[in-house]
């Protein structure tokens, strides 16, 4: 390989900001546990100045990660820089991202700022910025409705300042492939030190093109990508990490570029990010879809059976997508389930080893066989998100096309049961229903969604609920997942309101 690329992952910061998608403490630490797996480059963690919240997540990072740079964002205000460097400061590597619009539009109408005025606080917020940190990244907000030469005059600023890394970021998704590449041409022909610093993308998906512009990009000379695991991010999305993670992998013949991610751990990411937020993938979305890999057409079927190349350009195996052979069954133990996990890439503390053994065995009490895909939604349904303040203990429900329908809810909250009735137009907006009555919290359902999890008449059903609670702001996102779909979605009920208590 020609050079080596850097994978910045802004998951928790800009993929949080996606509407529905934000994280609670554990589960923020639980992915970037999991983006340390990927051997990321760097982690932006947050935005530390947004609340007390984000900066104590970041922190939590930067004390637990190790082998990835830590970073947080920060505007070009001193109080930010400054929240960003205590969150950061005891990171392994840390690194400051310090912002401000460029665009003629921004600058106007938003900063309400001159061009000079502009280029006097990047002067200052780099500088201050660099007497904290020696890794500064400075980003020129808008910059692909930038004015080129103004542009050139900015990232010489930075540079001057200090900054180690400059972002050319399409904040608005407006770029197309060819005018992003020639706008990085451009300024690496007309800017003093440019070759002195790494220079990074920052694409957003509006008309679809995030990854093929980050890709022209990397062409025209970028460093750095900066993404997101499923492309989660503000409005439509940023660019995908696992694309372009993998375009460059496979088409390593084009670009002779390369990168330190870890490949086999790419459908673990996207699984865990779906999991937390319940966000899903489309069953098409490249790499890791549903339907990536699969084959229904005969001819196509013909010619992967014949040799997988013929319609594979990658293989499952390659992001960690599991086989779905049969592994185990009820009389399995738990060495035998632990070692299938560590075949299957996962590792789990004690605690939850032990919370995941405990399912297994409920759930190979009512399936004959246990598949890996089976132990991927089982190890999905181990909370991250801290003590469970409620736990189902047993639930009926009476239902029919010419009745109102009932359900009856207990629950154990510490070595206390409470048990409620409630009846609804329908079973799952009684269960609900019963559970409001036990919590005594008034619990808004902003989405609901049931999808199965496994194949086969016994396959696993995967709940996951939308819920706003005692009129706050915040969705939490809850999951449940079980054989019975009426226990699926009372757990994820239930998951919810835990984590909103735990926040």
């Amino acid at each position: 390989m020609s050079r080596t690329i850097k994978i910045f992952d802004t998951t928790l910061r800009d993929g949080e900001q996606s509407p529905g998608c934000s994280m609670n403490l554990n589960e923020k630490i639980e992915v970037a546990k999991q983006l340390e797996a990927l051997k990321v480059d760097i982690i932006e963690a947050g935005f530390a100045a947004a609340s007390p919240g984000d900066a104590a997540a970041i922190a939590a990072i930067a004390d637990t990660v190790r082998g990835a740079t830590i970073c947080s964002l920060a505007r070009s205000v001193d109080k930010d820089i400054e929240a960003a460097y205590n969150a950061i400061r005891r990171a392994e590597s840390a690194r400051i991202h310090t912002f401000i619009a460029t665009s003629p539009v921004h600058m106007e109408y938003k900063l309400k700022m001159t061009p000079d005025e502009v280029i006097e606080s990047i002067a200052h917020s780099v500088s201050y910025a660099k007497s904290f940190c020696s890794d500064v990244e400075f980003s020129a907000e808008d910059a692909t409705r930038t004015d080129l030469d103004f542009l050139c005059r900015v990232v010489e600023t930075a540079i001057k300042a200090g900054a180690t890394t400059i972002n050319i970021p399409d904040t608005v998704g407006y770029m197309i492939p060819e005018e992003y590449a020639a706008r990085i041409k451009y300024l690496r022909e007309h800017t003093t030190g440019i070759e002195n610093i790494v220079l990074s993308c920052h694409m957003h998906n509006d008309l679809g093109m995030a990854v093929a512009n980050s890709l022209a990009g990397v062409e025209a000379g970028i460093d750095q990508i900066e993404c997101t695991i499923n492309g989660i991010g503000e409005r439509a999305g940023n660019a995908s990490m696992e694309e372009c993670v993998m375009a460059l992998k496979t088409r390593a013949d084009h670009f002779g570029i390369g990168c330190n991610i870890e490949t086999t751990q790419i459908y673990r990411a996207s699984r865990m990010i779906q999991t937390i937020t319940g966000v899903a993938v489309a069953p098409t979305k490249a790499i890791v879809g549903a339907n990536a890999f699969a084959h229904e057409a005969g001819i196509h079927q013909h010619g992967v059976m014949a040799n997988k190349e013929t319609y594979e350009i990658m293989t499952p195996e390659s992001v960690g997508i599991p086989k779905n052979a049969i592994v185990l069954g009820k009389h399995s133990g738990r060495h035998a389930f632990e070692e299938r996990l560590h075949e299957l890439g996962y590792t789990l503390d004690k605690e939850k080893l032990e919370k995941a053994f405990e399912k297994f065995k409920i759930l190979a009490d009512k399936k004959k066989v246990i598949k890996d895909r089976d132990l991927e939604g089982l190890i999905g349904a181990v909370p991250v998100s801290g003590e469970e303040r409620y736990i189902l203990d047993r639930f009926v429900i009476n239902s029919g096309n010419t009745i109102t329908s009932t359900a009856v809810i207990r629950v154990r909250k510490g070595d206390e049961t409470f048990e409620r009735a409630a009846a609804s137009d329908g079973p799952i907006n009684a269960s609900f229903q019963a559970i409001n009555k036990i919590v005594g919290k008034d619990i808004e359902l902003e989405d609901y969604s049931l999808r199965a999890l496994t194949d086969g008449e016994d396959a696993q059903s995967e709940a996951i609920v939308k819920i706003r609670v005692g009129g706050s702001d915040e969705l939490v996102t809850g999951r449940g997942v079980s054989v019975d779909v009426m226990e699926a979605s009372i757990k994820a009920y239930i998951n919810g309101i835990n984590k909103y208590f735990n926040d």
